[in-house]
């Protein structure tokens, strides 16, 4: 019952059984309805019969009681007694009374007082009563009972209709019809839904089954290849992609995208080792020979290469760290930044740069974006920093609004960045120019870093050709809020 093939199909049966079984009741209730209104037609056809003989004067010997097996008839009074029954009645139930012999009653011989009216229906005042040799137009009264007719017992439905001799008595005609068709034919009816119920839920478990079965077929492949991918640890491989275009299509496009992404993140941590491992490496290769030589001929120590060498590997540790924060998914701060503030502020701080660094951020306006402050603080140094290593005599940033944003750029009047290179340079461990040395050249990571912190931000960092000629870096960061 774990698997979607059972519980689709057990869920599926449910349904069609709970379906089935109110269908099935609605159709036995309308069939039973008209099969007692057409047995409630037949009392009420045989009562009026026998009560239109009564209110024309036919003595009670002399009416014809027809059929009596099939429709018994019982007449009564106003006091409820026995005057009339059909002749192999030997017991009632569901009329006035259950008795089956017929009480002797002396005739009402009543004259029309003055006044009274045989035509209007109305005896003694009692309007309730048809009037003298009529039968009462109502609805009769319909019962449900059982009569012994020849000693065969049944179930009936009976009639009751009123009727007025022509002496002025009141009479009460109960007539019956047979009910055992409409048993028969809601038990024929019931057992036919009882019997086919089952095998059509059966039908409804196994074709359920096998369509689902059928429809799930692509899981089970995707899931056989996760596994085989998990086991491998092969990033390469995919899914199979069904021809359908429904959602198991879907299922497996979106894990074979969500397999490359893995791929291209698993391979860029790899070289991101890699290059680390080798950054590192030098750096520390050269400090240890340093401390090596300085160990067997003191005399020889180069303590200021020896600091270069660590304030150089300190700093690119620093970098790997960001990088390391940032691939993790770290959030930029939910503080408030004025970027012009940051801007003076990060320059300030750089008096002993080989190129003094023109600053055009107006005083007065407030550029404030949401974010982290050391980290903005790292893509403006990195920017300067970048600038200042290929400026020829001038770098210059700017902060300015930007329709709903601000914009950061930094320029420098050095050879520029040629086009095709213009993205591969955010990469990391790029450097354009490998001919110079890894001290001036620095690990390749500044550019990266600002990227990536831009785009935590909200925000993008692109590079073009300054107007008088050179690299202006473009930082855009939304306004805060």
């Amino acid at each position: 019952m774990r698997s979607v093939r059972a519980r689709a199909a057990l869920g599926a049966t449910l349904v069609v059984a709970v379906a089935l079984v109110g269908a099935g009741l609605a159709v036995l209730l309308v069939l039973r309805a008209n099969l007692i209104g057409q047995a409630d037609l037949q009392a009420e056809v045989v009562a009026r019969e026998v009560a239109g003989e009564l209110a024309t004067g036919t003595p009670y010997g002399e009416v014809e009681l027809d059929d009596e097996e099939d429709h018994p008839v019982q007449v009564t009074d106003e006091e409820d007694r026995v005057v009339l029954v059909s002749k192999d009645l030997r017991a009632v139930t569901g009329t006035a009374t259950s008795g089956v012999t017929p009480v002797p009653v002396p005739s009402v011989s009543a004259s029309p007082s003055p006044g009274d009216d045989d035509d209007d229906g109305d005896d003694g005042g009692d309007t309730a009563r048809p009037g003298r040799g009529q039968v009462s137009n109502d609805d009769p009264d319909f019962s449900d009972g059982t009569a012994t007719v020849d000693r065969t017992t049944a179930d009936y439905r009976f009639a009751a209709v009123e009727a007025t001799t022509p002496d002025g008595v009141t009479l009460t005609v109960h007539a019956g019809a047979p009910l055992a068709a409409e048993q028969e034919a809601v038990g024929t009816v019931r057992g036919a839904m009882l019997t086919g119920l089952p095998v059509l839920l059966l039908v409804v478990a196994g074709v359920t089954w096998l369509v689902t079965r059928r429809a799930l077929r692509p899981v089970e492949g995707i899931r056989r290849e996760m596994a085989a991918i998990t086991a491998s640890e092969d990033l390469t491989r995919r899914v199979p992609e069904p021809d359908s275009r429904d959602e198991i299509a879907a299922l497996a496009r979106t894990t074979n995208e969500t397999l490359t992404a893995l791929e291209a993140s698993v391979e860029r941590q790899r070289r991101f080792v890699a290059d680390a491992s080798h950054e590192l490496r030098s750096p520390i290769a050269s400090l240890r020979t340093q401390l090596e030589v300085a160990e067997a001929h003191p005399e020889l120590l180069d303590l200021p290469g020896a600091v270069a060498d660590t304030v150089r590997l300190q700093v690119l540790a620093a970098d790997l760290l960001l990088l390391a924060r940032l691939d993790a998914g770290e959030k930029p701060g939910g503080g408030t930044v004025e970027l012009g503030a940051l801007v003076r502020e990060e320059v300030s701080q750089r008096a002993g740069d080989r190129i003094a660094v023109a600053v055009e951020a107006p005083e007065g306006e407030a550029f404030e974006v949401n974010g982290s402050r050391g980290q903005l603080a790292r893509v403006v140094g990195n920017l300067l920093d970048n600038a200042q290593r290929h400026a020829g005599t001038s770098v210059a940033v700017s902060v300015a609004a930007d329709g709903r944003g601000v914009r950061v750029e930094v320029r420098d009047d050095g050879d520029g960045v040629p086009e095709e290179e213009r993205e591969r340079i955010f990469e990391r461990f790029v450097r354009l120019d490998d001919a110079r040395s890894r001290d001036d050249g620095g690990a390749g990571l500044g550019l990266a870093i600002a990227r990536d912190v831009a785009a935590r931000h909200g925000g993008t960092l692109t590079v073009h050709r300054a107007d008088g000629g050179g690299a202006a870096f473009l930082l855009r960061l939304p306004r805060g809020s």
